[in-house]
This record gives structure tokens, sequence and C-alpha cells, in this order.
């Protein structure tokens, strides 16, 4: 109360001035709407997501009302219970691969995906008319060149996988490779590159139109870059990307977004150009610390 009589009498400033509640509110629901507009795929928890990593906190009820006052719909998905849960404890423990199947202009594509488990990060993907060999083949081999040989890969014995009578050619890869093959027994198993087709299909081939098999490519590259890069992960906490947890910087992004840092978070580092030491040992604080892969997995205390 001494402030604002202060303040009538021109001696300093209204402890109860600044926007209106309802410029709040309006300023809240251009920043809704610009998120929508930028990822038209993407439903009210995902927008509630991707602006709580900017530092903008906001309910999933209200980013659903201003949305549906919008036009926004929400699709109809039957959901069905996991009975089994499960993830991999550090990036390359297992991989899985999967395609997805869509026409372009009446011509029909299959894109391979390569999902590690632990990150959810697209550590590859492929393009081709049919489900070949030679297309698994050198996707997985650029995969494993640009991230790590992986130490197991899950598929649904597709016929560019699996051979029923002799060794397929993938398997023999695998083989030379050292990397053991985990056939998924149940759709739910390989339920993790599943819910990353669906949600492919939804944030990009039903929102955008192709002219060609060329520009599909190019639109898909983009989509990966930013699914890894940007977009945030219910299964990750909702605040990280699939490229914190596969480079090891979940602890700092978290701590950067509590902070306030949200807005101005890759400003000051680029996941993107940071190199993964597969292994290392350092010292913190006369403490030895072992990492594996970008995460922590050993402490030696001072003696």
């Amino acid at each position: 109360m001494k402030k604002v009589e202060k303040a009538a009498k021109g001696e300093g400033t209204s402890p109860t001035g600044g926007p209106s509640s309802s410029e709040i509110e309006g300023q809240r629901d251009r920043e809704i709407l610009d998120e929508w507009k930028r990822h038209p795929g993407l439903g009210p928890s995902q927008i509630r997501n991707q602006l709580g990593r900017k530092g903008v906190r906001v309910s999933v009820h209200t980013v659903r009302n201003v949305m549906e006052e919008a036009g926004y719909r929400p699709p109809k998905v039957k959901r069905e219970p996991h009975e089994r849960r499960y993830e991999a404890v550090r990036p390359n423990h297992l991989w899985h691969l999967d395609f997805v199947n869509r026409h372009i202009n009446r011509a029909s594509t299959f894109t391979l995906i390569l999902i590690d488990d632990y990150s959810r990060f697209c550590v590859g993907h492929g393009v081709d008319d049919a489900e070949r060999a030679d297309m698994v083949i050198k996707t997985f081999e650029e995969a494993v060149e640009r991230h790590g040989r992986p130490e197991r890969v899950m598929h649904d014995r597709g016929s560019a996988f699996w051979s029923w009578r002799g060794i397929s050619r993938f398997t023999s890869l695998l083989v030379e490779l050292g990397i053991d093959q985990v056939v998924a027994e149940d759709k739910e198993h390989n339920g993790k590159v599943e819910v990353f087709n669906a949600n492919l299909h939804k944030e990009l081939f039903n929102v955008q139109r192709f002219y060609d098999l060329a520009e599909m490519r190019r639109r898909l590259a983009t989509h990966l870059h930013w699914y890894n890069h940007s977009r945030t992960h219910h299964a990750l906490g909702g605040l990280l990307v699939p490229a914190d947890r596969q480079y090891g910087r979940s602890e700092e992004v978290l701590a950067r977004i509590e902070a306030g840092a949200g807005r101005d978070l890759d400003k000051d580092f680029d996941l993107r150009d940071r190199c993964l030491d597969l292994f290392k040992v350092s010292a913190q604080s006369g403490k030895t610390e072992v990492w594996l892969m970008g995460q922590r997995v050993m402490v030696f205390p001072k003696k």
C-alpha cells in the first residue's frame, strides 16, 4: 500500500503495474497457436511439452481448449494397454528396425526406420519402392559408421531382415559384426518403433503433400532431423529430445531449462556438433569416474 501511495505521488513505480490478465492470456494463446502452426501434426500434450522446453508453462487442458477453438479435432485412437515394458540402459544397447509403407502419387514407397531403444534417437533411415535387403544393409552400415555398432537389433521377421530357409544377408552381416539378433514375437515387443511409425504418419505424411519421391525424401530427412534435435518425447519426461539422451546431455539440459534458459537453449551448445566419447575415465573432485556412451556407469570414491 505504501508503494501504491508513493506511485500516486509520482515518487516511484506502481507495484500493480504491468500487463493485464487478458494481455497475458492473449500472449499465451499466440504461443500455443504459433507452435501448432509450425507443427500441425502435434497434439495438445506434445504442444505443451514443446512450449515447456522453451520455458513456457501451460496446462494440457488450456492448450487443448485453445487449439479446439482454432479448429483442432482430436483423432480417434484406440489405445491398448501394454503388459510388459522395458528400456535399454545405454545408447546402442538395442536398435529397433521396421518399415513404413506409404503411397506417394500412386507410387508405393517403403521407408526403413532405425530407432535406438534407450534414447529414441533415429539413427538411420532409407527409402525404396520395396522391402529390399540391399537397402537395409546399406542403411544399417551407414548408421553403424555414424553412431557406432549396436549390441543387439530387433525386427519383426520382415522379408528384408529374415529368411525362413537358410541365412539371410542381413543376418550374415550381423554375425560378421558380432551383433545379436532379436526377433519380435509380438508386435508389442517392437512397440517403440511402431509408435514412432504411427507418429510419422500423423506428423508428416498426413499433413504434407509430396509431388514426387525426391521431395518426399528431402522432407523426411528434415522431419527426422527435427525429431532428433527439437521434438520433445513423452517417454523421456516430456522436456528432453532424443539427442539429449543420445549424447549424454540430459542433466545439463534439464538444469538449464529449470534455470529459465529454455528459449536460448541451443545458442551456447549444439548437440549435433558434439562428438560422443564411447569410453572415458575422468577425475572429478578427487573421485575417479568411468563413462560409457556418454553415461556415468561407475564412480570410485577418493581414498
